[in-house]
């Protein structure tokens, strides 16, 4: 592509309440909220809020994903992840990068968990990978945040 014919990377800025949370994402136990990024970059990009919509029964799965970078940063709460062997506790404030073609499997997180992931591209694959290591269980959500967590939160268009 010569510099003539790139598309010019477009200044976005999403407020508060301009976006919906979505819960038609990549995961039914999560809730998604677009950031603007990924049309502002013409699809090289996506940047979106992700915070939990249901107990974590089953998590993610073990699974790996199609993309050149991706990061995750905790803004509320915590979640538990699997990368390959290792039991990793991401809090609010951690910052993950997940080098391209980690195996994960996210199998624990608390009521308020919410973290912004940013993925180039913006239309990455997920790929299910064969379980290097057993996984272990989830705590159990307080009945309160189950019932929070049941309460219409987000539009599933």
């Amino acid at each position: 592509m010569t510099a003539s014919s790139e598309q010019v990377t477009l200044f976005s800025h999403v407020k508060e309440g301009e976006t919906p949370w979505r819960s038609d994402g990549l995961r039914d136990f999560f809730l998604y909220r677009d950031l603007g990024v990924a049309d502002a970059t013409h699809g090289r990009v996506i940047a979106h809020l992700v915070k939990a919509n249901k107990p974590p029964e089953q998590g993610t799965g073990w699974h790996r994903h199609v993309a050149d970078f991706q990061i995750v940063l905790m803004t509320k709460g915590w979640a538990k992840f699997m990368y390959e062997d290792q039991v990793t506790l991401v809090e609010a404030g951690d910052c993950v990068h997940q080098r391209p073609g980690i195996r994960h499997y996210l199998f624990d997180y608390s009521p308020d968990m919410e973290y912004l992931e940013i993925v180039s591209p913006a239309l990455f694959g997920t790929v299910d990978t064969d379980a290097p290591c057993a996984v272990p269980v989830p705590a159990a959500w307080p009945s309160e945040a189950i019932a929070a967590a049941a309460a219409p939160q987000a539009s599933a268009s």
